[in-house]
């Protein structure tokens, strides 16, 4: 599914289709990070990104609106079967609970991962891939310098990241086309983050 942008400054040089690159006077936003990312020893509070992607699935139904309409087709459905019930026709009810329930499995399913996403911050000491799935956070961070961005087989696969044995699929929520344009944002991303880093005298 194509993903949502997230909303922010964007540099007059390179407008990022998919992320954001913000100026020295934007504001800080909330953190992200949790869980295993802190226990590697990254800052809890990582709300200084330079730049960020928030890659998430385009749902048109939150979780609590899915379960009003499937309540709506329930009490539908069901009236319609009492109605055939009270007429004689007994095996319309039983066919009429295995169709909701297969229903209710099937959105159950949809809403698991209606909330999944990728979260990908950069700043001048850290990378950090979230990647949110089904109720799941996996988290992995990076050093700038040394993070490889690269197609997992070709231009339209998901896309690697890499570096000091730890790799991170992204993109499985950006339409296949779009791919190659996230991996070539990363990229620059970090080679502006490597440009602006003090350099020892």
């Amino acid at each position: 599914m194509p993903a949502a942008l997230s909303q922010g400054s964007l540099l007059p040089s390179q407008t990022l289709r998919l992320g954001v690159w913000k100026s020295p006077r934007d504001s800080a936003l909330p953190a992200f990070a949790t869980g295993e990312c802190a226990r590697d020893g990254a800052q809890a509070a990582a709300d200084d990104w330079q730049a960020e992607w928030l890659l998430k699935r385009n749902c048109s139904l939150a979780p609590r609106q899915l379960f009003l309409a499937y309540l709506a087709i329930c009490l539908l459905s069901l009236s319609v079967a009492s109605g055939f019930w009270l007429i004689g026709a007994a095996y319309v009810m039983p066919f009429a609970f295995i169709e909701l329930t297969a229903l209710g499995a099937a959105l159950l399913l949809y809403a698991c991962h209606a909330t999944d996403r990728d979260f990908i911050g950069l700043r001048a000491d850290l990378v950090r891939v979230e990647c949110h799935n089904g109720g799941r956070l996996h988290c992995v961070d990076f050093n700038p310098r040394w993070v490889r961005v690269e197609p997992q087989r070709h231009d339209g696969s998901l896309i690697r990241l890499s570096g000091h044995g730890r790799t991170v699929d992204i993109g499985r929520h950006v339409q296949p086309g779009l791919r190659r344009q996230l991996a070539e944002e990363v990229r620059w991303a970090l080679r502006q983050l490597d440009a602006r880093e003090p350099q020892p005298s």
